[in-house]
């Protein structure tokens, strides 16, 4: 027996895909525009990485399951790929491409999904629901900041002729 036996690999790739793929999608990141409530910049890696950490392991406790119904999982573990999609997907199109009204339109379809996610995460397993609840929260003071940014910079930080 080796020391790889010993590790849950499903866990493992659970909180992984999600740590690997929001610090991919946010190379290269810095605040376009700050407002009073935009939270300090040393709060942003931290709190990422307990929330990727936290949607991970609820992805996996859905996944283990074996109360609930494979149609069931299968819901649930579609509605959060897709919501890592948006999620992964906005930080490029906020700072890379500074398309602010988009973003702040994906970035409210994304809340929408985490909400979905939650709620079909609780009726499997209420664990995994309610650890979706802060990742919402942080979605939802990100979405005021995106449409802030975008109310008040709607040229994306471009002046005429650029």
């Amino acid at each position: 027996m080796s020391i790889l036996d010993l590790v849950n690999k499903p866990l493992l790739a659970a909180i992984a895909v999600p740590l690997a793929g929001g610090m991919a999608s946010g190379l290269g990141t810095a605040p376009a525009m700050k407002t009073c409530w935009t939270p300090p910049n040393w709060l942003f890696g931290p709190m990422w990485a307990y929330l990727y950490i936290s949607m991970g392991y609820a992805s996996y406790l859905v996944y283990t399951n074996t109360t609930s119904t494979p149609a069931s999982r299968e819901m649930a573990l579609t509605l959060y790929a897709l919501h890592l999609a948006l999620n992964f997907s906005w930080p490029p199109l906020f700072f890379g491409f500074r398309k602010f009204g988009a973003a702040s339109a994906e970035i409210l379809a994304l809340l929408g999904l985490i909400i979905a996610t939650g709620v079909k995460f609780h009726e499997i397993d209420p664990v995994a629901g309610y650890l979706m609840i802060p990742y919402a929260g942080w979605i939802t003071l990100a979405s005021s900041l995106s449409c802030w940014i975008w109310w008040h910079n709607p040229a994306g930080g471009k002046t005429k002729g650029q």
